[in-house]
């Protein structure tokens, strides 16, 4: 069987069988799981607030300088690894959408942030002084209730999350508020979420203004409008990015990663890569996999 990239639940990270959440000092959690310094994928949102260290991690292949105060939001899928230099420390939370969700009656509220819609320039934030130290706090008092367990300790959990979710969205210059999007926003936000459904099978902008029952010409304007790219590209950079993820895996063949995304042929695959990034599927792997 063709393995892929690491992928871990929250269960397989946890000493407690707890499958929708796992909360932790940072440091504590590095020391347990050091084999997460490699590129590996979750099953569940994460995030980490760091209070020491210095260093890079990567998301998707993009890198962050490591900063105390620095807060980062990962969704399900996403690969990342870490580089740290010395000491690190700070907090992490890994949740499942089940455990978010069950508490609240609108559908879909995470998507609301915009930390939260894989957008990397909104998924690490660099907080100021003063909002460092409210959202630090916030993290402490969730570890005492993961310590002490009192009654409704997990909806107070959850509360103390929301409470960190809407502090750090209220520093964008625009913050988004839940469940108002405009009819554009939520249309593209649908686009992108078939496209993650079925960018494997569907490669055509056509199809997909079907399934939304529009035309692709409307499709492609709000595309080009809200993100500044066609809904084409949308399409080919999902695509590749999941190209980039496979190729992280060494014990994928280029034949194997072309036949998963659903590539005509081999030769197909490598011109679709090297015109996007400058350079073949295997200058990108020796790359990403260098010592």
């Amino acid at each position: 069987m063709i393995q892929n990239i690491p992928v871990y639940d929250i269960c397989s990270l946890s000493d407690v069988r707890q499958d929708d959440l796992l909360v932790s000092r940072f440091a504590a959690y590095l020391n347990s799981h050091k084999n997460l310094f490699f590129p590996h994928r979750h099953s569940f949102y994460h995030l980490v607030l760091f209070t020491q260290g210095r260093g890079t991690h990567s998301i998707d292949f993009e890198n962050f300088e490591v900063k105390p105060g620095q807060i980062y939001f990962m969704i399900p899928g996403q690969v990342h690894a870490w580089n740290f230099e010395g000491f690190t420390d700070g907090y992490i939370i890994n949740f499942s959408e089940a455990f978010i969700q069950a508490f609240l009656l609108q559908p879909g509220y995470l998507d609301g942030f915009s930390f939260f819609n894989g957008n990397l320039k909104d998924a690490v934030v660099d907080m100021p002084a003063d909002s460092f130290t409210a959202v630090k706090d916030l993290f402490e008092q969730i570890l005492r209730e993961i310590a002490q367990p009192a009654a409704a300790g997990s909806d107070m959990v959850r509360l103390l999350m929301l409470q960190i979710f809407i502090h750090v969205n209220r520093l964008n210059a625009n913050p988004v508020i839940a469940g108002k999007l405009s009819y554009n926003q939520t249309l593209l936000k649908n686009y992108q979420k078939l496209i993650e459904q079925h960018y494997i099978n569907i490669k055509l902008p056509k199809d997909y203004a079907e399934l939304l029952y529009i035309t692709p010409n409307h499709l492609n304007a709000v595309c080009k409008d809200l993100v500044g790219i066609s809904a084409g590209e949308l399409i080919r950079d999902r695509t590749l990015l999941e190209a980039k993820r496979l190729l992280t895996n060494p014990q994928l063949s280029i034949s194997d990663i072309s036949l998963k995304l659903n590539f005509s042929d081999n030769s197909y695959f490598t011109k679709f890569f090297k015109k996007s990034e400058g350079f073949t599927p295997e200058e990108f792997r020796k790359q990403i996999l260098k010592p």
